[in-house]
């Protein structure tokens, strides 16, 4: 067989051998089960001795910021154990005692890899090299840093324009290193920075940036301990944002109504068992007994994508109450001095359909006047957010939405209230405050040219969807990713394995395997880097780097681990490396020096970015709020000087006999795309994750059962996208309504299929049918 007959590596996930299981799930979050599974990942992946030095260290002042979420920690007294039980999956993950050498790559050619599952992949431990995959070869081989560095150069050198390259980045990368990145990204002279927000919340940072004038959230964790209602959409924080539980617990304790509003119930809404009520011998008998706090006053089970409905059908009540009692509901002062837009919004609101509203949201009218009533009485709300409202067509406007919401009783730059995007990984923020942005505001251009010499380049550059659209149809042949896993994290995988494949070079800053490295350019690199949790020793001494989280909080963070391999380099260390590489003499920015004393690009960043004066000596004394205009002087710096209120339509799913809308979600036991484990316990899912959640009316009107194993096919605008084999599980879902895990999803998403003025991926909006899977 030739080389041009040998089959490519497989970009898809591969189907499962045995499938999964379904079972018990989980009627609390957290509890005893969450201590047993942080104790046993801990002892599996790093021993005891390991495990205690490591996990005392996380989330605390002196020691290194967790690798997962981004919500903050306390600013005052920290808990010892300052974690959750997902967090320290991706501490033990991080901190494995498994290595992937050399020798392993000489073991396992690409193929075989890429046959393998994610769970496998990551499973095999750190990398230890880097690595190189010349033009047409089966295996890995390693690769001097020297040779590496010459061969990115080298490309980019060869490029007929800078714009044919992008550099992406993952929420995983530090203040320090991102800065860096941007400015060698934008001094070689392109805006190609796409980075894993645009996949999450940038629909949030567009909405808040139209309505209020800043794109982030403009609450503190203080805030949570006064709001007397607490709003919670499209989020599943017992999953993806753990420790925010505690927060919520706090809220309920003070006498806060929490209202969770979201097409699946997740049992991290519904009752939280605090592991640190442990430490207490009054308050650990019901945690020891399966018992939480019951944190979810209402429930409002929406279709997908059905807030838009269901939002202005709550402040249609709340507009019939203010008509009849005026200034009795809305606050009327707020309104008339700091917004714009209310009288048409209103009007909006008067002829709104209430048929239309009750039948698109799938909430009843009883829900939603509950709803209303639990918003009419609240003097400080905060509405909370994720990816449930920003990967759809209109999620733009959604959010804004819940803007609007909140404008009405004046809950913005209010202590106890605001707004609460809930954001990822651990610093996607703080990524986009360092200019990792494919268009940044000619304010910041202007002062970083001023402070490194150079004129930086003024054109909007490719965000991600952009970025694989152009690598498919090749404006952009180099790609390389700080951190990250590309293929899986973006949406339609076998079109962006096409566009990888059609790259001159990938090249991968990683610590651990992952497909993004088995589906490949012509050539590709697979850099191995310091986790946050390693000592980072450089000339200058012993290093720390900062992140920011999901409320504008700036931490230090400092790693406590011996590096994995005496291979590994700093991120910052890359980037300074590869920039002298690839820039040569054109460049007057003393790489190497930054690299050698982080403190050196922290006086940088006080020079250029908006908020961070005299950077490095407030770090020093330990973590800060940056400034927020709403948040701290109800400013908002929009354009019009004032909260926009705005108007939408309320999307229609009309869905054909035989579709269904599809939204992608996570297990229990995985981070983003990091694969920890195959069960799901809060779901009841055990052994594997090729799994379809369905209404059991649907199932029953398609002639299904538990079990049975479908194909499932994505219809967008007369394309077609179809996975197979998937396991068919009963789930308490709105009718018409289905779920499955990703990346292994992904595949069904098509990148053309994004969100308006944010571009991001409908994840949570994929129409699909449901057709049995052939015997195999």
């Amino acid at each position: 067989m030739s080389d041009q007959d040998t089959p490519l590596p497989s970009a898809l996930t591969p189907d499962e051998v045995t499938g999964p299981r379904v079972g018990r799930a989980s009627e609390v979050a957290a509890g005893v089960a969450a201590v047993v599974k942080t104790t046993q990942w801990g002892l599996r992946e790093m021993g005891a001795a390991r495990s205690l030095k490591t996990l005392l260290a996380v989330n605390q002042v002196d020691g290194f910021d967790c690798q997962s979420c981004a919500w903050p920690s306390p600013n005052g007294t920290r808990h010892t154990a300052e974690f959750c039980e997902n967090g320290a999956k991706a501490v033990a993950d991080a901190g494995t005692r498994k290595r992937v050498t050399p020798e392993f790559f000489g073991e396992h050619s690409v193929a075989d890899l890429a046959a393998r599952s994610d769970h496998w992949l990551n499973a095999q431990g750190r990398l230890t090299h880097p690595m190189l995959l010349r033009e047409g070869g089966t295996h890995y081989e390693p690769v001097s840093w020297d040779d590496a560095f010459a061969i990115v150069a080298d490309e980019l050198r060869a490029l007929d324009t800078p714009d044919a390259a992008a550099f992406y980045t993952s929420g995983r990368t530090s203040n320090e290193a991102a800065f860096l990145y941007q400015l060698f990204v934008r001094q070689l002279g392109t805006n190609n920075l796409p980075d894993c927000s645009n996949m999450c919340h940038e629909s949030s940072g567009v909405a808040l940036g139209e309505a209020i004038g800043v794109g982030k959230g403009t609450v503190t964790l203080e805030d949570f301990e006064r709001a007397d209602a607490i709003w919670i959409f499209g989020q599943n924080p017992g999953t993806n944002h753990p420790r925010m539980l505690a927060s919520l617990e706090q809220a309920k304790a003070n006498g806060a109504t929490i209202v969770s509003v979201n097409p699946l119930p997740e049992v991290g809404t519904r009752a939280f068992a605090n592991p640190q009520h442990l430490h207490h011998p009054w308050k650990a008998l019901p945690v020891l007994l399966g018992k939480g706090t019951a944190l979810t006053d209402l429930f409002v089970p929406v279709r997908i994508n059905g807030d838009v409905a269901f939002l202005q059908g709550v402040m249609k009540e709340m507009l019939a109450e203010e008509d009849a009692r005026p200034g009795a509901v809305f606050d009327a002062a707020f309104i008339r001095d700091h917004t714009v837009g209310y009288e048409a919004f209103a009007e909006s609101l008067r002829a709104a359909d209430w048929d239309v509203i009750v039948e698109q949201s799938g909430a009843t009218r009883a829900q939603i006047r509950e709803a209303a009533e639990i918003a009419m009485r609240s003097e400080r709300m905060i509405c909370c957010w994720a990816m449930g409202l920003t990967q759809h067509r209109n999620a733009v406007d959604t959010i804004q939405e819940v803007v609007n919401l909140l404008l009405l009783g004046g809950h913005l730059g209010r202590p106890g209230a605001g707004a609460c995007p809930v954001r990822g990984h651990s610093n996607v923020q703080g990524d986009r405050t360092m200019g990792i942005a494919e268009k940044m505001p000619d304010a910041f251009l202007d002062r970083l040219g001023t402070e490194f010499a150079f004129s930086p380049p003024r054109h909007h550059g490719a965000d991600t969807v952009e970025t694989i659209r152009r690598m498919h149809d090749g404006r952009i042949t180099v790609l390389f990713a700080m951190g990250g896993n590309f293929l899986s994290a973006t949406p339609d995988t076998a079109y962006t394995a096409e566009a990888l494949r059609r790259c001159a070079l990938t090249a991968h800053v990683s610590t651990k395997l992952n497909r993004a490295h088995l589906v490949t350019g012509r050539r590709a690199l697979i850099l191995p880097c310091l986790d946050r949790s390693e000592h980072d020793v450089q000339p200058g001494g012993e290093q720390f780097v900062t992140v920011e989280d999901s409320m504008g909080i700036v931490n230090p963070s400092r790693g406590v681990l011996p590096p994995a391999s005496a291979h590994l380099l700093s991120e910052p260390r890359i980037v300074a490396r590869l920039a002298r590489a690839a820039l040569g003499d054109r460049t007057t920015v003393p790489w190497e020096a930054l690299a050698d004393d982080y403190d050196r690009v922290r006086e940088r960043i006080a020079r250029v970015v908006p908020g961070f004066a005299d950077f490095d000596a407030r770090i020093r004394r330990g973590p800060f709020y940056l400034y927020n205009p709403v948040r701290d002087d109800r400013r908002f710096d929009n354009g019009v000087g004032k909260a926009r209120f705005t108007v939408h339509e309320i999307p229609r799913h009309d869905l054909p006999p035989g579709q269904y809308l599809m939204m992608t979600i996570r297990t229990h036991d995985q981070f983003n795309t990091v694969v920890y484990g195959l069960d799901d316990r809060y779901r009841g899912i055990y052994g594997g994750r090729r799994v379809v959640f369905m209404n059991r009316d649907d199932m029953a009107e398609a002639g299904l059962a538990q079990g049975d194993l479908v194909d499932l096919t994505s219809h967008f605008e007369g394309e077609t996208r179809t996975a197979p084999r998937w396991a068919v599980v009963p789930y308490p879902i709105p009718r018409r309504c289905t779920a499955t895990y990703f990346p292994e999803g992904n595949v069904l998403v098509p990148v053309r299929s994004v969100a308006a003025r944010s571009n991001t991926p409908t994840s949570k909006s994929v129409r699909i049918s449901v057709a049995r899977s052939a015997p195999s």
